[in-house]
C-alpha cells in the first residue's frame, strides 16, 4: 500500500524592529537577562498595552510580498494558556480577524515545474521569554516576552519534507530581501511547527494530524518530517491507531517524542483584547507599503538567469540572502565573467564562510578582490589552482590578490620554451610510461601533466602544458 504525506508549516518570525509589540523595550538579541523589561511585557498588574504602528506595518509588508488579501480591518485577540516563560498568563495574538489572508509562494521540487503553496493567514503576535535549563534548576529570562511576531500559517499542500524545506527556504529568503526580519534560525529568529499527517495514495481524506514544535534549522525539518511520516505508516500498517498530539525533535536520537496531546481552539479561551483598540488600515497605507518592496529573490533568481546567463540551480543558491546575491551582482558586473564569479562564491567561498560561521557580508575582502582575482586567472597571470591559495589569504587576511601572488611568487610560467624542455625532460626519463601511451593507454597523459607541474612547482600553465605534451608525444 503506498502513502503520502499532508505538510503545514506554522512559521513564526520575529520582527525586525526597535522596540516591542506593546511596550517601548529594546528587542536586541544577547543582552543580560531581564534588562529589557517593563510593567507592560512583564504582565504587572495596571499596566496597559499599546500596538506598534511598525509592527503592523511589517505585516502588511509580509502579506503583499506573499500575495495576500490585507484585511483593512482587523483586531487582537488573547490566547491563554499557562506557561511559566509568558508572564501574563496570555498571548496577545489575531485568532478571529487576522491581519492578512489567502496568499501564496511558489516553489519549484521539480527543475522547471512551479507548484504553489497556499498561504492560510498570517498575523501578528508577541513572543513569549525564554526558559534557561541548568544543573541547578530552569532560569527565565523575560526580553524576549513581548517582542513582535509574525505567524505564517500554509495550508497542508506540501506532499514531501523536501518540498517543506524548499517552501520555508523560500519564505525566509522573502523576508529577508523585504526586511521585516533577519530571519536568524540560530538566534531564534524564525522557527517552525510543522503539522504531519499521512493518507493511502489517491484518497481525499485527511489522516490524524501531529505537530512538531520549534524546528529551528532546515536540516532538523527534514529529518523530523522523514521520521514522522515512516513512524505513522508503521502504526498504521500494524493497525493501530495514531492520536494527535504535539511531539518534539529529538538531535540527539533522530526521533520525535511526545510531548502533550494536542490543544484545540477552545483550550485556549480566545476572547478580543480589551486593552486595545481595533485597528484600521486604509488602501493609501497599504500603497505606501507596496512601493517600499523591492526586487524579490524569485524575481532576482530570474533576471540572474536572464541577465548573466547562469544555469538555474546557480541563480537559486545565490538569491537565497540579499548579502549573497549582492555580492555576486558586484563582482559579476567588475570581472564581467559571471560564471567564474559563481563558481567562487558557490565552492571556495561558501566552504570557508561554513567552516567560520559567518555571513558574506562579514567577509574581509570586497567584490572588486574577487574579480580581480578572475581577472589574474583569466589573463593566465595565475593558474586556477593558484587562485585557491589567493582566496584563502584574502579570506583570512583582507589582501588584495595582486600582493598575495607576488608575495608567494604564483605568478604564472607561459614562456613556451622553458616549458617544452621540461616536458621533453620528463617524457626522456619516462620512456616504459610513453610506450605505454603509445599502446593506447591515453589516460596516462594526466601523470605526464602532473610531473610536468611538479618540476614547475605548479607554477607552469596547465593549458600550455597539455598541449605541449601531447605535441611531443604524437612526434613519438
Amino acid at each position: 500500500m503506498e502513502f503520502e504525506a499532508i505538510i503545514g508549516l506554522e512559521v513564526h518570525s520575529e520582527l525586525s524592529t526597535k522596540t516591542k509589540a506593546f511596550c517601548g523595550c529594546a528587542t536586541e538579541f544577547g543582552k543580560k537577562p531581564n534588562t529589557q523589561v517593563c510593567p507592560i511585557c512583564l504582565g504587572l498588574p495596571g499596566a496597559l498595552p499599546k500596538i506598534n504602528k511598525k509592527v503592523v506595518e511589517y505585516g502588511i509588508k509580509a502579506g503583499l510580498a506573499f500575495n495576500c488579501t490585507i484585511n483593512k480591518s482587523t483586531r487582537m485577540d488573547r490566547k491563554n494558556y499557562f506557561y511559566p516563560d509568558a508572564p501574563k498568563n496570555y498571548q496577545i495574538t489575531q485568532m478571529y480577524y487576522p491581519l492578512c489572508e489567502n496568499g501564496y509562494i511558489e516553489i519549484e521540487p521539480v527543475s522547471g515545474e512551479k507548484k504553489k503553496i497556499e498561504i492560510e493567514r498570517i498575523h501578528i503576535e508577541e513572543d513569549a521569554g525564554k526558559l534557561i535549563h541548568t544543573d541547578e534548576g530552569t532560569l527565565i529570562d523575560f526580553n524576549r516576552a513581548g517582542t513582535p511576531l509574525i505567524e505564517i500559517v500554509s495550508k497542508p499542500d506540501m506532499r514531501s519534507p523536501r518540498e517543506a524545506v524548499l517552501y520555508l527556504t523560500r519564505l525566509r529568503g522573502i523576508l529577508q530581501a523585504i526586511g521585516v526580519s533577519d530571519c536568524k534560525m540560530e538566534e531564534g529568529s524564525l522557527r517552525c511547527d510543522a503539522n504531519i499527517s499521512v493518507r493511502k495514495k489517491g484518497s481525499s481524506d485527511f489522516g490524524v494530524k501531529c505537530e512538531i514544535k520549534n524546528m529551528n534549522s532546515f536540516k532538523a525539518l527534514e529529518k523530523a518530517l522523514e521520521y514522522e511520516y515512516k513512524r505513522q505508516i508503521s502504526i498504521i500498517e500494524k493497525g493501530e491507531n495514531l492520536k494527535q498530539e504535539t511531539r518534539r525533535w529529538d538531535e540527539d536520537n533522530n526521533i520525535t517524542v511526545s510531548m502533550r496531546s494536542k490543544e484545540e481552539a477552545n483550550d485556549y479561551r480566545y476572547f478580543p483584547e480589551g486593552d486595545l483598540m481595533a485597528i484600521n488600515i486604509s488602501e493609501e497605507w497599504i500603497d505606501e507599503i507596496r512601493k517600499t518592496i523591492p526586487e524579490l529573490p524569485h524575481e532576482k533568481e530570474e533576471r540572474f538567469v536572464r541577465e548573466f546567463n547562469i544555469p538555474r540551480y546557480d541563480a537559486s543558491i545565490l538569491t537565497s540572502s540579499n548579502d549573497l546575491a549582492d555580492f555576486f551582482e558586484e563582482t559579476a558586473k567588475i570581472s564581467c565573467d559571471a560564471k567564474a564569479s559563481s563558481n567562487w562564491i558557490m565552492g571556495d567561498i561558501s566552504r570557508l564562510i561554513n567552516k567560520e560561521n559567518i555571513s558574506i557580508k562579514n567577509v574581509k575582502f570586497t567584490p572588486a578582490y574577487l574579480a580581480e582575482l578572475i581577472k589574474l586567472i583569466n589573463e593566465g597571470t595565475i593558474s586556477n589552482s593558484a587562485g585557491k591559495i589567493v582566496i584563502e589569504e584574502m579570506f583570512y587576511r583582507g589582501k588584495m590578490p595582486k600582493a598575495i601572488v607576488e608575495e608567494k611568487g604564483l605568478i604564472q610560467n607561459n614562456d613556451e620554451e622553458e616549458i617544452l624542455k621540461i616536458v621533453r625532460k620528463v617524457l626522456e626519463e619516462d620512456p616504459e610510461n610513453v610506450e605505454q601511451y603509445k599502446n593506447g593507454k591515453t589516460k596516462i597523459l594526466g601523470y605526464f601533466v602532473g610531473q610536468v607541474m611538479k618540476s614547475t612547482g605548479g607554477r607552469s600553465n596547465p593549458k600550455i602544458v597539455n598541449r605541449l605534451i601531447l605535441q611531443e608525444l604524437n612526434k613519438v
